[in-house]
């Protein structure tokens, strides 16, 4: 079942989806990766991520460990995703909207391996 929305909303959302799987594919480099490696992927996370984790500092708990940091944000761009956006635009059932960069992904996967 496949909804038809505006494009502009299809765009927030993947803007939304690549900014959280950014900040969680940094807290998963980071397991294996300083922060401060010259790896080329850990520096674009690091340089792509660090602003956001500056604007959301007012509001992160100082009890969180540094690695974790970008995970806790990530945090807030799924509730962004899951919870605000449908209620903004106004669909009674949560979920309605929710996650349609990953759908298109897993649709991609699915035709790609059958």
């Amino acid at each position: 079942m496949s909804a038809n929305f505006h494009p502009l909303v299809y765009i927030i959302d993947y803007i939304l989806g690549v900014i959280m799987w950014t900040l969680i594919g940094r807290v998963a480099m980071n397991i294996f990766q300083k922060e401060d490696s010259q790896f080329f992927f850990m520096r674009v996370f690091v340089k792509f991520t660090n602003p956001l984790i500056r604007f959301f500092k007012i509001v992160t708990p100082s009890f969180i460990i540094q690695p974790l940091v970008p995970l806790y944000v990530a945090w807030f761009f799924f509730m962004i995703r899951f919870y605000l956006m449908p209620w903004i635009l106004g669909y009674s059932v949560m979920g309605m909207l929710s996650f349609p960069l990953e759908s298109e992904i897993s649709r991609q996967i699915y035709q790609f391996f059958n």
